[in-house]
């Protein structure tokens, strides 16, 4: 039945198809085994987890680098709750229950769970908090970040250029980013995107729009 909806969805949309192709290889070359291999992390890291959902990446990270710092940025109240109670007496786990993009504000994002989003139409909703990107580093003294994961189910359209516009793209040493294809659009946001990012980082792997990676190079 799954095989029969994406069939269906990609003759509806053929702009998916990049997608579906990128996820057909992912499975095929085990994309996960590259996405997670993290055990070349540096004493006492830095990591950022864009999208924390219930912690698994942090908890990943801790695992592979027991000395890294962690900042989880959660905007969804329920789950920053529960991130915070799971994490408690950790004081190298830091939970942030709200999102960073362009300017301070609110987002209205549907909640659905671990794909909660600005951008793609559900029925409820709830109104989250956006601190923007200049103001956070100002008021948090974290020059070198060694590695971030962007999981923010289409926010990665907002946070990237607010990352790169302030120059904190050149403090991330590893970026790694799902981008997100809910509309035509987004193939050309996120060309526009990488552009921008080759400036500083090399992609080093990528299967469009299911996860990609990219490394700061070498001064």
């Amino acid at each position: 039945m799954a095989s029969i909806k994406k069939w269906l969805d990609r003759r509806r949309h053929p702009w998916k198809g990049v997608f579906y192709d990128a996820y057909k290889q992912w499975k095929a070359e085990n994309g996960p085994t590259r996405l997670y291999d993290y055990n070349g992390l540096p004493q006492h890291a830095t990591a950022f987890d864009f999208g924390g959902f219930e912690g698994a990446w942090t908890d990943m990270i801790l695992a592979a680098q027991p000395t890294a710092q962690v900042h989880v940025f959660e905007p969804h109240p329920d789950f920053a709750a529960q991130l915070r109670d799971k994490f408690t007496g950790n004081n190298d786990v830091h939970i942030h229950a709200f999102a960073l993009g362009r300017t301070n504000g609110t987002l209205s994002l549907s909640d659905t769970g671990d794909a909660s989003s600005a951008v793609a139409s559900h029925d409820k909703s709830f109104d989250a908090d956006v601190i923007a990107v200049k103001d956070f580093f100002s008021d948090h003294d974290i020059p070198k970040i060694d590695l971030v994961k962007i999981n923010i189910e289409g926010g990665e359209y907002d946070l990237l250029p607010a990352l790169i516009d302030t120059g904190v793209i050149e403090r991330i040493t590893r970026l790694q980013v799902q981008f997100h294809l809910f509309d035509p659009a987004f193939v050309e946001a996120r060309d526009g995107i990488r552009e921008r990012l080759s400036d500083t980082h090399d992609c080093v792997w990528c299967y469009p729009f299911v996860w990609e990676e990219w490394r700061r190079r070498a001064e």
